[in-house]
């Protein structure tokens, strides 16, 4: 996509704007960076970022990840999707 994502120093760069990632933003958004395509497990990513998967980190998660695709949302080649009783896909369509 027009992103460039810089893990070091937390930054989500486009054409138009730059945007500096919060601690757990940037550890998610890497997680799908590295799954790209496929799918991110939930339970993992939650234990990977949370340390667990309690219910109320779960939640929060999900607003994380409406966070990424506010972020996302200006590049039409780029998704994050909900994949039902699995996790998340970060789609780049080429």
């Amino acid at each position: 996509g027009s992103f460039a994502f810089n893990k070091k120093t937390q930054i989500l760069k486009s054409n138009i704007s730059e945007k500096k990632l919060t601690s757990k933003e940037n550890d998610l958004l890497f997680l799908l960076c590295q799954n790209m395509n496929n799918v991110l497990d939930r339970t993992y990513a939650l234990k990977k970022v949370w340390g667990d998967d309690s219910y109320f980190n779960s939640r929060s998660m999900d607003v994380y990840i409406t966070k990424l695709r506010k972020y996302l949302r200006d590049d039409d080649n780029i998704e994050i999707i909900n994949v039902h009783g699995k996790g998340f896909k970060l789609l780049i369509k080429s």
